[in-house]
C-alpha cells in the first residue's frame, strides 16, 4: 500500500487516503486499513489516541486517529504522533475550530451560487444510514453545512463544501436533503446513474487547517484526483 504523506512534523503526520481504504478496523472485516499502513511505517505512534473498544470486548487500536473520512472519501486526514498533539487537535475539533474544505459533484443544478444546509441529523429509518429529513429516528444532533457552486453543467453541479461540524455522512446527508444527492453515492443515492465518468464517491477532502502545538497554522491541501479532473473538463 502506497500512501502519500501531504506534512509531516514531530507531532503531526497527514496523509493523502485513497479513496476505497477504511481509517480503521470494525472488527467485522479484513480488509486493509490505512491504520494498517500507519502501524507498518510508525509503529512508535502505535498507543496514542484512544482505541475503539467493542461490544464483543474486542478493542481496535486507532494510533493517532482524531478524525475520520469515509471509505469511500479521498483526500486530506490528520494524525497525531503524540498523546498532548492528539489532544490538543482533538480539542479543535470538538470546538470546531478546525477547517476543512471538499470539493464533490452533485445531482441537478443548484440554483444559488452559495448557501448554507442547516438540517439536524439523526439516525435513518433505513439501517446503517443517516437522514436530516423527515423520520429520523432517535436522538436529533445539530449540523451545518456551507457550499459554493464552482460550476455548473446540464444536469450536475461542482461544489466547494464546508462543513461546520462533524456528524458522520454529514456532506451527503446534507446533499441528499436537498435534492442534489452526491455523484456516484451508492448509499444514499443508489439507484442513480454515476455520471462524468466517476466509478467511486464524489468527494474529496481537500484542505485542513488547524493550529500546530506552538500556535503555528498548519494548512495542509491535497491536489484533486485524476477523476475530478476528466470530471471537471466534461463540465
Amino acid at each position: 500500500m502506497k500512501i502519500e504523506i501531504l506534512y509531516e512534523d514531530k507531532n503531526y503526520l497527514v496523509l493523502n487516503k485513497p479513496t476505497g481504504l477504511v481509517v480503521h478496523s470494525d472488527g467485522k472485516t479484513t480488509e486493509e486499513t490505512l491504520v494498517d499502513w500507519v502501524m507498518e511505517n510508525y509503529p512508535e505512534i502505535e498507543n496514542v489516541g484512544e482505541p475503539l473498544e467493542l461490544s464483543s470486548g474486542e478493542i481496535i487500536k486507532r494510533p493517532g486517529v482524531i478524525h475520520r473520512l469515509d471509505k469511500a472519501t479521498s483526500g486530506v486526514i490528520a494524525l497525531a504522533k503524540n498523546q498532548e498533539a492528539y489532544e490538543h487537535l482533538k480539542k479543535q475539533f470538538k470546538e470546531r475550530k478546525t477547517t476543512k474544505v471538499y470539493k464533490t459533484f452533485v445531482h441537478g443544478v443548484l440554483k444559488n451560487d452559495e448557501g448554507k444546509i442547516d438540517r439536524a441529523i439523526g439516525r435513518s429509518a433505513k439501517f446503517g444510514l443517516w437522514s436530516a429529513q423527515r423520520g429520523i429516528r432517535g436522538k436529533e444532533r445539530e449540523a451545518l453545512t456551507e457550499y459554493r457552486v464552482l460550476k455548473r453543467a446540464k444536469d450536475t453541479t461542482f461544489l466547494e463544501v464546508i462543513p461546520k461540524t462533524g456528524r458522520t455522512h454529514q456532506i451527503r446527508v446534507h446533499l441528499k436533503a436537498i435534492n442534489h444527492p452526491v455523484v456516484c453515492d451508492n448509499l444514499y443515492n443508489p439507484k442513480a446513474e454515476c455520471l462524468l465518468g466517476f466509478e467511486r464517491l464524489a468527494l474529496h477532502a481537500e484542505k485542513l487547517e488547524f493550529l500546530g502545538l506552538d500556535g503555528t497554522k498548519i494548512e495542509v491541501i491535497s491536489a484533486l484526483p485524476e477523476d475530478f479532473l476528466e470530471a471537471q473538463k466534461q463540465l
